[in-house]
């Protein structure tokens, strides 16, 4: 009887240790078959209640004219790679993402990615602002799509506080927890310490940063330079639209965690 018992114990760890073997090949395989680039990058757009339709148009407007202008062509032509995608975000259950993952490398990924950014419709005409929820949608992205980079990087425009959902404090520290850095672009329509309150609850990561933008008119030049910056990772040193701030993790150097892709 207890011949038997050790027999079977032996073929269930034997399986057991056969079953992981197969789910390590499965994920390194994954892992190989992610394409690497210098960037990765989630770019999140405001569609809650208080953005109209005119200045859904303009952020639209903005970005499109972004992946088109000289200075971001020239930034990606620089870069070793990046991929981007775009995503709408209101209330904690509407996010959208409006434009899948694509590689750019070449100015003609970018201008193809343009043409993508103009076809975007509004996916939802109302909502809260949750911007933990946000965050999480756009975390998921990061470590869901087949590409692998030194940096990620979440890009969240809006013009207001968070107001529902998740804790923003909460899903940040999730958010940061995973090697992610969060930047920021204040639309200062209405509220007008906006990039107090997002350098203080939103940005986080290695070299974060916040750029504003006076209203949605002026959205075009904030989005441009602060795609050039994230695609170049240059400092932002004295700039009267911009802040920066480095985050240190207790007991870790910022730096290499910054490098680190964690799984999911």
């Amino acid at each position: 009887m207890r011949i038997h018992q050790r027999a079977r114990l032996k073929a269930l760890v034997c399986a057991l240790f056969l079953a992981l073997s197969i789910l390590e090949g499965e994920a390194s395989a994954l892992e190989q078959d992610r394409q690497t680039v210098d960037l990765e990058l989630v770019l999140l757009i405001d569609v809650s209640a208080s953005v109209s339709k005119l200045e859904f148009r303009l952020q639209i407007e903005g970005l499109m004219a972004a992946f088109r202008s000289p200075v971001v062509l020239e930034a990606i032509q620089a870069s070793g790679g990046i991929a981007v995608c775009v995503v709408q975000w209101a209330q904690q259950a509407r996010q959208f993402k409006s434009v899948d993952w694509m590689q750019l490398r070449r100015h003609t990924d970018a201008l193809n990615f343009a043409k993508q950014i103009a076809s975007i419709t509004r996916q939802t005409p109302s909502g809260q602002t949750a911007i933990g929820n946000a965050l999480m949608f756009a975390m998921n992205e990061l470590n869901t799509n087949s590409y692998t980079a030194l940096r990620r990087v979440i890009d969240l425009s809006g013009d207001g506080r968070s107001n529902d959902g998740l804790l923003l404090e909460e899903a940040r520290a999730t958010v940061l927890q995973h090697g992610i850095t969060i930047n920021g672009l204040a639309i200062l329509n209405e509220v007008s310490d906006l990039k107090q309150y997002f350098r203080k609850e939103l940005i986080g990561g290695y070299g974060a940063f916040v750029l504003t933008a006076r209203d949605y008119a002026d959205f075009s030049r904030a989005i441009r330079e602060k795609l050039d910056r994230e695609i170049r990772s240059t400092p932002l040193a004295s700039n009267p639209h911009s802040d920066t701030r480095r985050m240190t993790r207790k007991g870790s150097d910022q730096t290499f965690v910054a490098h680190i892709r964690f799984p999911p």
